[in-house]
Formats: structure tokens, sequence, C-alpha cells
């Protein structure tokens, strides 16, 4: 049996349930842990297609897993499919969920053959939520030997840069005042806000290149008369690592700290409690990918130092540093639209969106058959680390 054209056949035959899939996605943005419309599509799919589902899943109601094959060697393809406050799809998670059902299909149909397990992780919340964190934390990755997934972008990139970063809540009390008749009677906490602002624009001149702050400011007072006593923001820091990202952190945090020092506001700061890792990219299993999706004729460009430079953040990080795992883009030729544009957004449903889907499943599908039929890549996967 040709295992490779079985793959691909099935996902050829499943093409336009997957392409409907995705586009009811697209029309349907959810938020961080609110993907209740997306994780049932995709779960009933798969059940209703032969795969052993559970949802929830580690105790996450939008987050499932569907089951196929019972060999030895078990990979997890990870599906995504939050959306982003008012653009929408505008990272194509659509793409990605719909790519990792197909593959999963695929791979079920073909996986006692080809000696494997397959698993496709429905993982809530990669938005800022941290979904693939409490899965990993409760188990949700137990006994996977390799995990992937592609990732929509503007052009294929076989090993994209991707930062360790954190989410931080920052909120400042002052007191309230009449702005005009009483200002001294108040404590300014959009003052507090203002200072901590300029100090970390201050600080990026001693920032590493790699590093990134930025935020916005979520409560910013409640009329123009009035002494601002609550203010809050929310802010990302960004590093190559979480070694580093721990420095810039604790820089960002005094300026933010100095902002209450200067106005007299308290201050609190929330979300340092868990953080997203670089990424780790396996280079045996991004081999056999680029080798498959260039098999399909998807063509990875040189990577200039501008794209380089173009570096996002996940939560696949934190499964890359449990277990060997790849995190490919695979292009949609969206450009000059990029990801977290309205533009892309609508990029994201289009016949070069849909052809995205069915490649990115063929080539995770034959990578995965890679893995279990390269001897030496096998026997290193099944001795290496496991989740849990």
């Amino acid at each position: 049996m040709d295992l490779k054209q079985a793959a691909r056949d099935a996902v050829e035959q499943a093409s336009g349930d997957l392409i409907d899939i995705s586009h009811k996605i697209h029309a349907n943005p959810e938020l961080n842990y609110e993907e209740h419309k997306a994780s049932g599509w995709l779960a009933d799919y798969l059940g209703a297609n032969g795969m052993a589902v559970e949802k929830p899943y580690c105790g996450l109601e939008t987050a499932f897993v569907a089951r196929g094959g019972s060999g030895p060697l078990h990979i997890a393809i990870c599906a995504e499919y939050d959306a982003l406050p008012d653009v929408g799809h505008a990272c194509g998670h659509n793409i990605i969920a719909t790519a990792a059902a197909g593959a999963g299909l695929a791979l079920a149909r073909v996986a006692d053959e080809a000696g494997l397990t397959v698993s496709v992780i429905g993982t809530p919340a990669e938005e800022g939520g941290g979904g693939k964190i409490v899965l990993l934390n409760r188990g949700g990755f137990e006994g996977v030997n390799a995990a992937m997934m592609v990732h929509p972008s503007p052009m294929d990139l076989l090993l994209p840069s991707i930062l360790a970063a954190q989410r931080l809540v920052v909120k400042y009390k002052g007191k309230a005042a009449h702005a005009s008749s009483a200002p001294q009677l108040g404590i300014n906490a959009a003052d507090a806000m203002t200072v901590a602002q300029v100090a970390i624009g201050l600080l990026r001149q001693s920032m590493r290149s790699t590093d990134r702050v930025h935020g916005i400011v979520t409560r910013g007072g409640e009329a123009p008369n009035i002494i601002p006593q609550d203010t809050s923001a929310a802010y990302s820091v960004r590093a190559r690592r979480v070694g580093e990202l721990e420095q810039i952190r604790e820089k960002v945090v005094k300026c933010f700290e100095a902002g209450a020092v200067a106005t007299g506001a308290t201050l609190e700061i929330e979300g340092g409690d868990w953080a997203y890792s670089e990424m780790r990219h396996d280079a045996d299993i991004a081999n056999y990918y680029q080798q498959n999706a260039e098999a399909l004729g998807r063509a990875f460009p040189p990577v200039s130092p501008r794209i380089k430079e173009s570096a996002g953040s996940t939560d696949m990080g934190n499964v890359s540093l449990a277990i060997p795992a790849i995190h490919p883009m695979i292009g949609i030729e969206s450009f000059p639209a990029v990801n977290h544009q309205p533009e892309f957004t609508a990029a994201c449903a289009t016949p070069v969106a849909d052809k995205a889907v069915t490649d990115g499943a063929i080539a995770m599908a034959w990578t995965a058959i890679d893995c279990a039929s390269d001897t030496a890549l096998r026997e290193r996967l099944l001795a290496g680390p496991k989740a849990g």
C-alpha cells in the first residue's frame, strides 16, 4: 500500500468538507476559550469520520482530542481556531484548524500500516490565553512523541522566528477629584500610565534588537473633568528566549513602578505566572516537511534579514520545549497584507487559502509517515522526552 498516496487521496476526498468548515470558522470568529462553534464543528466532523473523540478535553470546554490508529509512534497535530478581537481571523486559525483536521483524518486511514497513532488536539486560546500551556500542564500531550502544525502567513517559511512572550495586565489606582476646581486633591492614575509609557519608550534604546514591548491602554479615565482614579493597560513583553524574557520583563515592571512612584498611585500587575516559550524547531522533522511541501509545488524563499526579524509568539513554543515539534508557515500569497491586519482576514477565505488547507494537511500527513518510516528518526522520537 502506498501510504502517502492513500493519505493524499483521503485529504482530496475530504477537501470540500474541510474548506466548508474553514469558511464557517472564518465567518464565525470566536475569542479565547469561547470557540464553541469551531471546536464543535471540528470534533463532530472527525468523530463522524471514524476518529475517537474526547470533548471537553483536560477540563477545557473548547478543547478536544480526536485519535486514530494504534501504532507505537504517537504524532499530535495541533488545531488552533480562536480569533482576534475586531479583526476576526486575521491570523488564519481557520486554516490551521482545518489543515490539522485533514492531516489527522488522512493519517487515521493509514496509521496502523504506518506504525502510527495520531491525535488531532484542539487547542483553544492561542491568541494570548495559553491553551496549549494549560493542556501541557494537565497532561493533554501525555504519551505524544512529536507534534506539528502549520500557520498561514504571506509566504512559506520553514523555520519562522518565534519569540518567548508574556502578557501583563497593569492597573493603577489613584483618587478622583474635580479636574478644574480641586485637582490638588486627586491622584492622577492616567499620569502614572503616561510616566510608565515614557519610561518604556526611553528603555528601548538599551533593549536588545530582538526584544519587543508593546501594549494598549484599556482604561484611561471616565471624563475629562474628573481626575482619573483608575487606569489599566495590557502589554506584551517578548525576547528570544525565556531567560532573556525575564530580564526585559523586570526592566518593564520597573517602568510601571516608576509611574506609581511619580504620582502616588498604587500599582497592580497581573499575568506574570506563565509565559509563551521560544520555538525549538526539530530539524529532522522540518526537513521532511520541506521536502513534502516542495513536492506539492511549494517554495521556501531565502530568509532575508527583514523576514528573520519578523517574529511572533505562540504557545506551540511551550510544546516544542517538551517534545520535538515543528511550526512552519504556509503561504497564502497575501503580501502586502500581513497577519493581524483586516486585509489578511479577507485573504484567509480565498482559493489560495483553501489550497493552503489541503497542502498543509497533505504535507503534515506525509511528514508524519516519514517520521514513522525513517528508522533512526523514529527511534529517536520514541526514545526522546514525552510531555506529561
